[in-house]
């Protein structure tokens, strides 16, 4: 075997051999088989969960929702790729620890594992371990809902209208399109291959920001347009914001899931200094900087439709990045239509950013529960994805970039005014949750 096969069948992860732990057939049911495959069934439904990308609460209520039903008492320590738990029943107890290799997000798996969830949680047949675990089986075997051009147009069309609502123009727009478009793609690639974040991430940015540099000469060879434009880059890499890990952090620590908050925490963290500074060093090279987008110069009434249609076609761009179906993303960008709107609205009208912030996210989560009610998809599935829009990537961008030119100042200002209102998307989310949701307000 050669050096590439090697690397080819090498796993850091060791896939588990679910198949082996369940030797139960389908006819004898789940209370009768034995402790270690109910257990085994506990856990295997929370790593797929946190497989999904959601946090830690929403990971250990499924899992304690089974443990119920299989009449076991469960106890977990649930992180960003890992879960240690322990099932009890009577005087027995059986501990596991699973894993994951990353980090990864995939609404339209959520929406079915939580599915199964609750028709175990409500059906009154009697389910068998192999049962849950061939549907399980299935689940994971199912491949995403778009390939790797969709994702790429989706990222291009979310950033497009990103810059927009940071105050962008067609030109702008234009070049982020194809920027952004073409920089997931690669990213996309990249992961797929089982890159390591950071270079996929450094990667696709440096692709983005040159493919956006591109496509502006060519409109500036043709139509003579201003060099100002250029300062769009930044909205071309915009599609590395990694919005559920920096948000569920948030979510977890409100709910003192330290660990899970903490390690969201940093892996988010990571993404976007890694993102970030791939960008700057591009700016660097290709002698870009990131100055004022030059005035919109619309009407009030124009400019808020714009910020309408524009909100929507973000939020649903992004959903659809999160492998989202597509009436998952249409009502997420409607939620995010309303909320973010909202919020720019108030920024118009002078409240700090993040107070605007705060209540553009707790709109977006009062409007979620209203519309979750009807149609049964997981909560985090349309909140998330419509207040990611308000993640402030380009104050973010502004900080590092003067941080590397070393005016510390600037640089301050603009990572302060970054962090405010990123404490404040997921502090609207959960107070919209405690208003609406009496099992997430209390602690037990």
């Amino acid at each position: 075997m050669d050096t590439n096969d090697e690397l080819a069948n090498y796993q850091q992860h060791m896939s588990m051999p679910w198949d082996q732990l369940v030797q139960s057939d389908d006819d004898l049911p789940a209370l009768k088989a034995s402790m270690i495959e109910r257990t085994v069934t506990v856990g295997r439904i929370g790593i797929m969960i946190l497989s999904c990308g959601t946090g830690a609460w929403r990971v250990r209520d499924a899992m304690n929702i089974v443990a119920r039903a299989l009449n076991l008492t469960c106890t977990a320590d649930i992180g960003l790729t890992s879960i240690s738990y322990t099932c009890v029943e009577g005087t027995h107890s059986y501990t596991q620890v699973l894993s994951l290799p990353g980090s990864g997000v995939n609404m339209t798996r959520l929406n079915e594992l939580e599915a199964l969830v609750k028709e175990i949680e409500l059906s009154n047949r009697e389910w068998s371990v192999a049962e849950i675990h061939e549907r399980l089986k299935n689940i994971s075997h199912e491949r995403g809902n778009y390939t790797r051009l969709q994702r790429g147009l989706a990222a291009g069309i979310a950033c497009a209208a990103f810059v927009f609502l940071l105050g962008g123009g067609p030109i702008e727009m234009l070049c982020t399109f194809f920027g952004a478009g073409i920089g997931n793609y690669v990213r996309r690639i990249l992961l797929d291959r089982k890159i390591m974040v950071m270079i996929s991430v450094a990667v696709a940015v440096v692709v983005a920001c040159c493919m956006y540099l591109g496509v502006f000469e060519v409109i500036h060879h043709l139509t003579g347009i201003n060099f100002r434009h250029e300062s769009g880059y930044i909205g071309a890499m915009l599609f590395i914001i990694p919005g559920f890990p920096l948000i569920t952090s948030g979510l977890d620590i409100s709910k003192v899931d330290m660990r899970s908050g903490l390690e969201r925490l940093g892996f988010a963290t990571m993404v976007i200094g890694v993102g970030t500074l791939a960008g700057w060093l591009t700016a660097m090279v290709c002698g870009l900087h990131p100055e004022d987008f030059a005035p919109q110069m619309l009407t009030p009434g124009i400019l808020m439709l714009l910020r309408v249609i524009c909100s929507f076609f973000g939020v649903f761009g992004f959903s659809i990045m999160f492998n989202s179906t597509v009436r998952m993303a249409a009502l997420a960008g409607l939620i995010g239509a309303v909320a973010n709107t909202l919020r720019l609205t108030l920024v118009d009208m002078h409240l700090v950013a993040g107070a605007a912030a705060f209540i553009g996210a707790l709109t977006a989560g009062l409007l979620a529960s209203i519309i979750r009610k009807r149609v049964g998809y997981p909560r985090i599935a349309i909140t998330i994805p419509s207040v990611v829009i308000m993640v402030p990537g380009l104050y973010l961008y502004r900080g590092i970039f003067n941080f590397g030119m070393m005016n510390v100042g600037t640089s301050a200002e603009w990572l302060m005014k970054a962090i405010q209102i990123m404490v404040f998307i997921p502090l609207g989310l959960t107070f919209a949750r405690v208003l609406t949701d009496p099992k997430w307000r209390h602690t037990n």
